[in-house]
């Protein structure tokens, strides 16, 4: 929501607005924010967003360690769902695959490979035994 979320004070306590309680100049400051970063992911290619994403504050060690427990976890558990595209699976599981990496943890392509082949349903297997 940007640098500047919409705050409001009560007895002398700042405190963050619920989105219903924003007013016009809130939802104006927030407009300009989300043009802004359209501006920016419009701009910057994918491999440069890693690069930059990689660079976001992580947290202490156990933070760190806490995220990539959490993104393993996830990866290992990784299937494609019923009625899902397979441009869907395939951007849900970069998502997971490019966290991990920006955290310090990567795995091969190979295994990246078997594991996608591995997380696509029974009517995947032609094609999967043609791979």
């Amino acid at each position: 929501n940007g640098p500047r979320m919409p705050t409001r004070t009560i007895d002398g306590v700042v405190s963050p607005k619920l989105e219903n309680e924003y007013n016009d100049n809130d939802f104006r400051m927030l407009q300009l924010n989300s043009k802004a970063k359209h501006v920016l992911f419009c701009v910057v290619g994918p491999n440069e967003f890693n690069r930059i994403s990689s660079i976001t504050y992580e947290g202490t060690n156990q933070v760190k360690e806490s995220k990539i427990s959490m993104l393993v976890h996830e990866y290992e558990l990784f299937v494609m769902h019923a009625n899902e595209c397979i441009s869907d699976m395939f951007s849900r599981f970069t998502t997971i695959i490019n966290s991990l990496k920006n955290l310090g943890k990567s795995y091969s392509n190979q295994e990246l490979v078997r594991k996608i082949l591995r997380c696509l349903p029974k009517s995947w297997t032609p094609k999967v035994t043609k791979i």
